[in-house]
């Protein structure tokens, strides 16, 4: 199999980076080579300094953009999950990715009342209370994918079905090889 960039976008609590570990152990349970780029992760390792100004994450996501793009001509399975929150930005991912290899967008499509109920970070919170602005979603814009591949929505169903629904896509678009007959389920 050739690589890949599934990207993975949404809010801040959608279920991206439940659903990109639950993916990556089960496409390399697969056989596949896969490394798993965290929004979170990235920024600590690879835009560590870099803010939240639109300059800023647009840097951000061009970086995680151009790694995929890499490792995706390398052979490598790539997925992504990153708030990503600007269609410019993600539409300049997909451009460098598929000079190379195909890219697969996921809208973790996840409703902001959902998202600020579940706030794993306290991000939400701090943003009602005025400790934090420019939170995606509250005082700063989230453009949802216009055309995604795949559509989730995490307050609906389980991560597990999520993660079922990107698999199944992935196979009917021969990316990923059918899952054995006698494996389990992606575990949680």
């Amino acid at each position: 199999m050739s690589g890949f960039t599934l990207w993975l976008t949404g809010l801040s609590g959608a279920g991206k980076s439940t659903i990109s570990q639950l993916v990556t152990a089960e496409l390399e349970a697969r056989g596949l080579i896969v490394d798993l780029l965290d929004g979170d992760v990235v920024r600590t390792r690879l835009s560590h300094g870099l803010g939240f100004t639109r300059a800023d994450r647009d840097t951000n996501i061009e970086r995680i953009g151009w790694v995929a793009s890499r490792l995706a001509r390398a052979g490598a399975t790539v997925v992504v999950a990153a708030i990503s929150p600007y269609g410019d930005a993600r539409r300049r991912a997909r451009a460098m990715t598929e000079e190379f290899a195909p890219f697969v967008e996921v809208w973790v499509s996840t409703p902001l009342d959902i998202c600020i109920g579940r706030d794993p970070k306290g991000l939400y919170a701090r943003a009602h209370a005025g400790r934090l602005t420019g939170m995606t979603g509250i005082d700063d814009p989230y453009e949802q994918p216009m055309v995604p591949e795949i559509t989730v929505d995490t307050s609906e169903r389980p991560p597990e079905e999520s993660v079922r629904q990107v698999l199944e896509a992935l196979e009917q678009r021969g990316l990923v090889p059918p899952a054995a007959a006698d494996s389990p389920p992606p575990a949680s």
